[in-house]
C-alpha cells in the first residue's frame, strides 16, 4: 500500500510553516493517542503516521529532500510500534505531553510583546528621524532582583514534585509526565512573596527609548524593536516592541510608492504659451522648471531621483510635477471678448449658449 503524502496527513499546505506543522502535528497526536482508544488499531497506525510525518517536515534538510524526491527522498524513515515514537521524540512529546526523562530547573518565561503607535509626519516618513518615546512595561523589581520572594531564605524547593517542576503518572503502558500545580514547573515556592511586586518579580514602569526611524517608511510599516517588551520572567528574555508607523497626509505632496507627486497651477496663457515655472521639492529646494507650449491639463515633468529614498537598497523614487490648467470662474465683458476674438482667430467656433449650459456657465 502506497504511503500517503505526509502533508496531507498532518492537513497542511506545501508551504507550511515549522510553527504550523508543530501545531497540526500536536492536533493529530492529540487526537489519536493511544490513551483515547487503547484497542483501536487504526488510532495507533494514525497515530504512528502522524509521528512519521512529523519526523520528516520538522527536520529542515528532510523536508527539503522529500519536498523534491517524495518519500523516496527520505526512505529508511517509520517507525515499527509506538515505543519507537517515544525514543526518537522524547523532545517533541515532553514538549506536548510532559513526557519524557526527569529534570530539575526553572521555567524561563519570555516576556510580553508590545505596540507603541508612532505618528510622524509627512517628511519624517520621508527621510526618516530620531525620537524618544516613552511607554510602560514590565521591568524587573529592583527591591527582589526579580526573584519575586521577600529574601533568598523564602525560596524553598516544591515538597509535591521534590523541586523537579513535573509530577509523573502511570496510564497504561505510558508514563505520562506533567507540570507541577503546586509551583507551576519551577520546582520552587515563595514561601513570603516579595511586597513590592507581590511575587511576580517584574513590576509595571515607564520607559524612555530612542529609536532611530529609517527613511522611507510608509503609513502602516511596523519596525521590529528586539528585546524592547516586557521583561522575562526567570531568565526568560524579554519581550520584542513592535512600533506602527501611521504618517499624516501632506497639504502639499502626495506619495505613490517611492515617487512623489505635487500639484502645479498655471495660467491658460503659461499653458498656451509655456514658460518657466518654480516648483518647491520635498527638502524645501527651488527647482525651475520649463514648461512647453500647448501644455495641457495632466502633464506631468519628471525630476529624477528627488523622490522618497527606498528604503531597502540605494536611490530614490521620482519628483513629479503635475501640471493643472486653471479655467477663470468669472470674466468681464472685454476679456469674454478677447477669449471668443482668439476662438475665432484659432478656427475654433464660438456658439452662444444658454445660461443653463456649461459654456453659459463658464462666460457668466
Amino acid at each position: 500500500m502506497a504511503k500517503r503524502d505526509y502533508y496531507d496527513i498532518l492537513g497542511v499546505p506545501t508551504s507550511a510553516s515549522p510553527q504550523d506543522i508543530k501545531a497540526a502535528y500536536r492536533r493529530a497526536a492529540i487526537k489519536y493517542h493511544p490513551d483515547r482508544a487503547p484497542d483501536c488499531k487504526e488510532s495507533e497506525d494514525k497515530f504512528k503516521e502522524a509521528a512519521e510525518a512529523y519526523e520528516v517536515l520538522s527536520d529542515q534538510e528532510k523536508r527539503k529532500r522529500y519536498d523534491r524526491f517524495g518519500h523516496q527522498g527520505v526512505s529508511g524513515g517509520g517507525f515499527s510500534d509506538v515505543s519507537d515514537i517515544f525514543s526518537s521524540f522524547g523532545s517533541v512529546f515532553e514538549d506536548f505531553f510532559g513526557m519524557g526523562s526527569q529534570r530539575t530547573g526553572e521555567r524561563v518565561q519570555r516576556g510580553r510583546d508590545l505596540r507603541y503607535d508612532l505618528e510622524l509626519d509627512f517628511k519624517e516618513s520621508v527621510f526618516g528621524v530620531k525620537k524618544d518615546i516613552v511607554y510602560s512595561k514590565d521591568v524587573e523589581c529592583h527591591v527582589c532582583g526579580g526573584t519575586g520572594a521577600k529574601t533568598p531564605k523564602d525560596i524553598v524547593t516544591c515538597q509535591v514534585c521534590d523541586g523537579t517542576g513535573h509530577v509523573r503518572r502511570s496510564q497504561g503502558f505510558f508514563t505520562i509526565q506533567t507540570v507541577c500545580s503546586s509551583c507551576n514547573g519551577t520546582g520552587e515556592r515563595i514561601e513570603n512573596p516579595c511586597g513590592h511586586c507581590h511575587g511576580e518579580g517584574c513590576v509595571r514602569d515607564e520607559v524612555t527609548l530612542p529609536v532611530k526611524i529609517p527613511a522611507g517608511v510608509e503609513d502602516g510599516v511596523k519596525i521590529r524593536c528586539a528585546e524592547k517588551g516586557g521583561e522575562g520572567r526567570r531568565g526568560g528574555t524579554a519581550g520584542d516592541l513592535y512600533l506602527v508607523i501611521s504618517v499624516v497626509p501632506s497639504d502639499t505632496y502626495v506619495r505613490d510608492g517611492y515617487d512623489i507627486y505635487v500639484y502645479f497651477p498655471v495660467s491658460i496663457a503659461t499653458a498656451a504659451l509655456g514658460g518657466d515655472i518654480k516648483v518647491e521639492t520635498i527638502e524645501g529646494k527651488e527647482k525651475s522648471i520649463k514648461i512647453p507650449a500647448g501644455t495641457q491639463f495632466g502633464h506631468k515633468v519628471r525630476i529624477p531621483s528627488a523622490g522618497v529614498p527606498f528604503l531597502r537598497g540605494s536611490g530614490r523614487g521620482d519628483f513629479i510635477v503635475f501640471i493643472q490648467v486653471m479655467v477663470p470662474e468669472k470674466l468681464n465683458k472685454e476679456q469674454k471678448e478677447l477669449l471668443e476674438r482668439l476662438s475665432v482667430s484659432l478656427g475654433h467656433e464660438v456658439k452662444k449658449a444658454s445660461s443653463s449650459s456649461f459654456l453659459g456657465r463658464l462666460f457668466e
